[in-house]
């Protein structure tokens, strides 16, 4: 005999706005993404998703690499170069991250899996993995998360739930 729990279910947000457009911006999403991977030579993860606004470095194209599951926001900026120095580094972000929207990741960081990077911040150094990162520059705010696919936490869901169904949302 099981003493198994039944799945909890969670009640989502209410579509609004440019959410009602999904369809359409993935369908937008994939081809910039097959365009950054097959024209400019990009490694970006098939399963990897971004903000159309996201700005990803093409003076140095082949430097880019995004991980499996991992998000890009609105304005984010992941550079490759940097022309004063004559640096023309890889910049890497792992595995289930999430960069946070206006935030720049500079040339030759690598952003471990599952992080989080807060919007607006700038990552001057590389970040280890199951980290949590904000300002300017962009420090470890917290250390040891857990983050599942696109870096979102673990209890998002029951955080949306319990907002959606006070009728936050």
């Amino acid at each position: 005999m099981h003493n198994e729990l039944p799945a909890r279910t969670y009640v989502k947000a209410t579509k609004r706005g440019l959410n009602r457009l999904s369809g359409l911006r993935n369908f937008l999403v994939t081809s910039k993404r097959w365009f950054y991977r097959h024209l400019w030579g990009m490694d970006i993860h098939p399963t990897a998703q971004f903000s159309l606004s996201a700005k990803f470095d093409r003076t140095f194209p082949k430097g880019v690499h995004v991980g499996k599951n991992s998000y890009v926001a609105f304005d984010a900026r992941i550079m490759t170069h940097d022309r004063t120095r004559g640096l023309y580094l890889h910049t890497r972000i792992g595995e289930n991250c999430f960069i946070g929207g206006g935030s720049m990741i500079l040339p030759g960081v690598e952003i471990g899996d599952n992080c989080v990077v807060g919007a607006g911040s700038i990552v001057t150094k590389s970040v280890p993995a199951r980290s949590v990162v904000a300002g300017n520059p962009a420090r470890i705010l917290k250390s040891n998360i857990d983050v599942g696919p696109f870096g979102r936490f673990t209890d998002a869901d029951a955080t949306e739930s319990a907002l959606a169904e006070q009728g936050k949302t």
